[in-house]
């Protein structure tokens, strides 16, 4: 998420910024669930489906006028007032139905769960936070609608184009797990990386450092003024990934995040992933990291960083408006891609992940598929993603939406990092493939332990090699791997 005015693709700069990283996983090898699965049973027809309305230019989708709605929101960093307002557009077109059912929460799989067992989810969800379900056995087990009726219906604001040619690259085929199905449309579109206050560096005579030893230099010229060079979310480790990620691709080449993602023996062993998690450790080691951080949530980190304690946090684009409340008006909020770690890194200064977030999913066995769909369509009008660029500083999945709105700092700082990437932007999958694998495994069990101290490099990435060697051995986890 980021955004520019003045550019019809809300700056993006060209068409396919991103189409060589959207990492289309498209190949699959049989197998059903993955650990704890988040549903049992197939998909299908419930049988308390509400009977499907007419076809017209108006309806597209032939959503039943007079059937209910109900709608599950995330309420995380975006909060829920986009999609109320988004909700009340569909009351407006479908008169004849009840109000839309709208809820938000922050535990969605535990609340939403027994009701995908039971074959009674609701109609919409977004799919997000720390309960977050496994999309991948969401997936393998045919518990979502095919939103390719959606993606091919016309769009909102020009009938004249489709809904899926109105959306940024890569957005698509993020969705897309096992061949030409659309499982997940992802709502957001988020800038990850390593967020900082220009004001705090401007007060050390600091820029954003391009190399690893000009980092830790900061950091320690940041330590002598009683300021941590990094915090991060503690008790969400997986946070970490962030800037991690782009940086082991920094070093490496896209091709180590590949092999990590399909599952391959020894990726996590690979050269560009040790220096990185040397690197990282040596944060810890010589002191840079805020202490306290290992018991920190997302909010508690973000909240020492606003306050000048730490120079820098690796986060998504949520963050300018989850934060907001404690950031003071002269923070100047920006973001850069992972410093490099020397002149040897495969790719250039610039790297960094960029890509669908707040993924909604359509189950299977809702009542209301239709009208799922429909709420979906209406939220990727140009002015509900306006509204939403407006509430919550960040891009939608929307291509444009940005004229007219004065762009925050985050946001604008997102553009210009996304410009600057130009083609190098990867876009790492193991968070939507092997959900449990991601936060639990690599991120607590492993990562979190490491810059806790509690495990060197060496163990870290034996540990989590560990955990995919398992994964990839494990019959039950369905598999997923870039074309």
């Amino acid at each position: 998420m980021g955004s520019t005015s003045g550019h019809p693709n809300g700056g993006l700069g060209r068409r396919d910024l991103i189409k060589r990283s959207a990492a289309l996983g498209l190949v699959t090898l049989p197998a059903m669930g993955f650990l704890s699965a988040c549903a049992s049973g197939d998909g299908g027809a419930g049988g308390s489906k509400v009977e499907k309305g007419k076809v017209t230019k108006a309806n597209p989708l032939g959503v039943n006028e007079t059937a209910p709605l109900e709608v599950v929101i995330f309420d995380g960093g975006f909060g829920q007032q986009y999609a109320i307002d988004a909700e009340k557009k569909y009351n407006a077109a479908f008169p004849k139905a009840p109000k839309v059912t709208h809820k938000a929460t922050q535990k969605i799989q535990s609340e939403l769960q027994p009701r995908f067992n039971g074959g009674t989810p609701p109609d919409l969800i977004d799919n997000s936070g720390a309960e977050q379900m496994d999309m991948g056995v969401l997936v393998g087990k045919k518990q979502l609608a095919d939103l390719t009726p959606l993606l091919d219906a016309p769009s909102i604001d020009d009938p004249a184009k489709k809904v899926r040619d109105t959306l940024r690259p890569g957005i698509v085929e993020m969705g897309q797990f096992d061949g030409a199905p659309v499982w997940i449309l992802y709502y957001a579109y988020t800038v990850y990386g390593v967020w900082y206050s220009r004001t705090a560096l401007d007060r050390l005579d600091a820029q954003y450092p391009e190399t690893w030893d000009e980092m830790l230099a900061l950091c320690e010229k940041a330590k002598k003024q009683g300021i941590a060079g990094w915090t991060y979310a503690g008790k969400h480790p997986y946070y970490l990934p962030f800037s991690l990620y782009p940086f082991i691709a920094k070093i490496g080449g896209r091709e180590v995040l590949e092999s990590i993602d399909n599952l391959e023996p020894n990726a996590w062993k690979h050269p560009a992933v040790k220096a990185a998690f040397e690197a990282y450790y040596e944060l810890q080691r010589k002191g840079y990291i805020l202490k306290g951080t290992p018991g920190l949530d997302h909010i508690q980190s973000q909240t020492a960083w606003t306050k000048g304690r730490a120079l820098f946090i690796p986060n998504g684009s949520w963050v300018e408006n989850e934060a907001a409340s404690t950031m003071p008006k002269d923070f100047d909020l920006a973001v850069s891609a992972p410093s490099g770690l020397d002149a040897s890194d495969k790719m250039p200064f610039g790297t960094l992940w960029a890509s669908g977030g707040e993924p909604f999913i359509v189950p299977a066995k809702a009542k209301n598929v239709e009208g799922g769909m429909e709420q979906l369509r209406i939220m990727l009008s140009e002015e509900s993603s306006k509204n939403f660029t407006r509430q919550v500083k960040s891009l939608t999945a929307f291509d444009g939406g940005t004229d007219g709105i004065e762009l925050t700092p985050g946001l604008r700082s997102g553009v210009a990092a996304l410009e600057k990437a130009g083609e190098n932007v990867v876009n790492p999958r193991l968070q939507d493939w092997y959900v449990k694998l991601q936060k639990e495994q690599i991120g607590v069990a492993g990562l979190g332990e490491m810059m806790a101290g509690r495990l060197t490099p060496a163990e870290a990435i034996s540990r989590i090699q560990g955990f995919a060697d398992r994964a990839a051995q494990d019959s039950s986890v369905k598999k997923y791997k870039h074309q």
